[in-house]
């Protein structure tokens, strides 16, 4: 086993298992919109991310300069992640949005890599892939109690849960390419998160007042803020430079897993068979990830040529 990569696969877990928590987070908050929560996590998170990337950022101003539409690229896609993929939960219902979102990340991010860099996929992704998207539905669907009032609404749901896993693979992806590139991870994160949660504060002044509303809603948006989205982030960022774009948002496919884990231990939500066999098959995922051999590590100071998009 390569413990390189094993590094990373830990980091972007424990993003998942930080990131499978704002689910039930968000239930103290009932007041907040799905744009206000959005909002405020990966707005506040991301401005976090460029105020301890500070010294990175003034070292690589040069080269994130030289790369400025790769990073806008990478901001956009983080302004409208949050806001397309709390939507999408909001509309068509925790189960399907989720599992939309989610899954449709690791087939854009495949894509990504597979257009834009002429690199072929592997068949132990593709596999680990597959099983994670089976075991993501598997486990949505068991717990799909609070579906969308109407038909227009489910389907306005799954629209945003893709546009949502497509942004999602886009900043991770972009993220991945300044490392690449020889841009360091404090300065690669720092720069897209930071002008995504730039760019994320005007829906959050619009939109925010009733997160301020309870001393307990601004906790949750704290809490969203720091723990989940800016600590969350740092491990991704730590997870990017050790495992491709593609690996990583397959492995947060772990993330709907850990959110039913927490809604049956602490909500008190019931489990049914079908669940319990997609929690099995997501851990099936991080196993095969774990040992699969891989050719996904590249090096951060020898970028490969970059034939699809210049800057």
């Amino acid at each position: 086993m390569n413990r390189h990569r094993l590094a990373g696969i830990g980091a972007i877990t424990a993003t998942s298992i930080l990131w499978g928590t704002t689910g039930t987070a968000a239930t103290f908050a009932p007041g907040a919109g799905p744009l206000a929560i959005g909002s405020a996590a990966l707005g506040i998170g991301g401005i976090l991310q460029a105020v301890i990337a500070i010294p990175g950022l003034r070292a690589a101003l040069p080269a994130v300069r030289a790369n400025l539409r790769l990073v806008i690229l990478g901001a956009v896609a983080v302004m409208i992640y949050p806001l397309a993929f709390y939507s999408a939960m909001h509309l068509a219902g925790v189960a399907i949005g989720s599992v939309v979102s989610l899954a449709s990340a690791p087939l854009a991010s495949g894509l990504l890599e597979l257009l834009l860099e002429r690199k072929p996929l592997s068949r132990w992704w593709a596999l680990a892939a597959g099983l994670g998207i089976i075991g993501s539905t598997l486990l949505c669907l068991s717990t799909m109690t609070d579906a969308a009032e109407s038909t227009g609404q489910t389907m306005a749901g799954i629209a945003l849960g893709l546009i949502a896993g497509a942004t999602y693979a886009t900043y991770s992806w972009a993220a991945r390419r300044l490392m690449n590139r020889g841009i360091s991870r404090a300065a690669s994160m720092g720069s897209v998160f930071g002008l995504g949660g730039v760019l994320l504060l005007p829906v959050l002044i619009v939109t925010g007042a009733p997160l301020l509303a309870s001393a307990q809603a601004f906790s949750v948006a704290v809490y969203m803020a720091i723990i989940p989205m800016f600590l969350g982030y740092l491990l991704f960022g730590f997870g990017l430079t050790r495992v491709s774009a593609s690996t990583a948002t397959t492995i947060t496919l772990t993330e709907p897993a850990i959110a039913t884990i927490l809604a049956v231990l602490i909500v008190g939500e019931q489990l049914t068979t079908a669940g319990w066999v997609g929690l099995a098959v997501i851990a099936g995922v991080l196993l095969i990830l774990a040992i699969a051999p891989t050719n996904d590590i590249e090096s951060t100071s020898a970028p490969s040529p970059e034939k699809a998009l210049k800057t």
